[in-house]
């Protein structure tokens, strides 16, 4: 088919966690961008989503590249890597704090534990976000400013919460984001960022979280079409908001069946799924794995 007429260069990213090596379902994305960009006479970019500094390693990053390239991929350089970004996303959390729109949150996964169980004693057990979660309960969010202060200037760890209500008050919609398919297709989807809750938007260990890091790489690097697993959908709702909050641009949107397993669960490098590098080592070759997965050609 021919590529429509946009107005603007298309431009799409592949972006994995270098925590573990790349398996099938990140390979059916990675091939399911290159095609989609092709089609949209566009260009596809590689982005190396490392802000996890205890997980994420050198050498799995450069597995990746070598995974992809193994599959016929390669990007244009240099990459962006997210470890390089503290600065711009510390600087865009802090001016959400600032607006008030973000709190200190001092819980410790025990404690937020603790006052869940007890909120399900008194029988307003909160119901769970999109990830299965249960909301936050908002504890930190009623701290005197005061004391706040004192625990971050004491050193107390901490991450950042978004403040949902202040939030959709600052930018009360109605939300909605654009999809999109591989055929052109396009249709406007409701959002409701409200089943997020108190969001986490910065980490202990870093100032960010993936909610906040992957908005911001996307307005940074041009952006225009997000082409994910269907496992991040609910989190597009999120990510309106803050783009909105942010005065960040919305890209399309399309969200991809996942590759599961024999039992109908998706692949995930914390449960072993077989790598491409796994593959690699049997004898698998790159073209019957791009066959496997409906890609035959590049």
């Amino acid at each position: 088919m021919s590529a429509p007429t946009l107005g603007f260069t298309p431009t799409l990213r592949f972006a994995p966690s270098p925590n573990g090596r790349l398996h099938l379902g990140h390979a059916a994305s990675a091939l399911l961008n290159a095609e989609i960009a092709r089609r949209l006479g566009g260009r596809l970019l590689l982005r190396i989503e490392d802000i996890d500094p205890v997980r994420s390693r050198p050498e799995l990053a450069a597995g990746i590249v070598e995974d992809l390239a193994w599959l016929g991929l390669r990007f244009p350089e240099p990459f962006r890597r997210q470890s390089d970004h503290m600065g711009e996303y510390r600087a865009a959390l802090l001016s959400l704090a600032e607006r008030g729109l973000a709190y200190p949150c001092f819980c410790s996964r025990g404690a937020v534990a603790a006052r869940l169980a007890a909120l399900g004693v008194e029988g307003s057990d909160p119901a769970p976000d999109p990830d299965g979660t249960p909301r936050y309960p908002g504890t930190c969010r009623h701290l005197r400013a005061g004391e706040a202060g004192a625990r971050r200037a004491a050193g107390e760890p901490h991450g950042w919460r978004l403040d949902m209500a202040r939030a959709l008050a600052a930018a009360p919609g109605p939300h909605a984001w654009t999809a999109f398919e591989p055929g052109g297709h396009e249709r406007r989807v409701a959002a409701d960022p409200a089943r997020w809750g108190d969001a986490l938007i910065g980490r202990r260990d870093v100032p960010t979280s993936y909610h906040l890091s992957v908005v911001l790489d996307d307005a940074a690097q041009g952006i225009t079409h997000v082409v994910r697993g269907r496992d991040l959908e609910a989190a597009t709702d999120l990510h309106v908001l803050l783009q909105h909050l942010l005065a960040l641009p919305s890209p399309r949107y399309h969200h991809h069946p996942l590759i599961v397993d024999e039992g109908g669960a998706k692949l995930a490098k914390s449960k072993g799924s077989a790598s491409l590098a796994d593959l690699r080592a049997e004898g698998v070759s790159p073209e019957s794995v791009r066959a496997r997965l409906g890609f035959a050609l590049l």
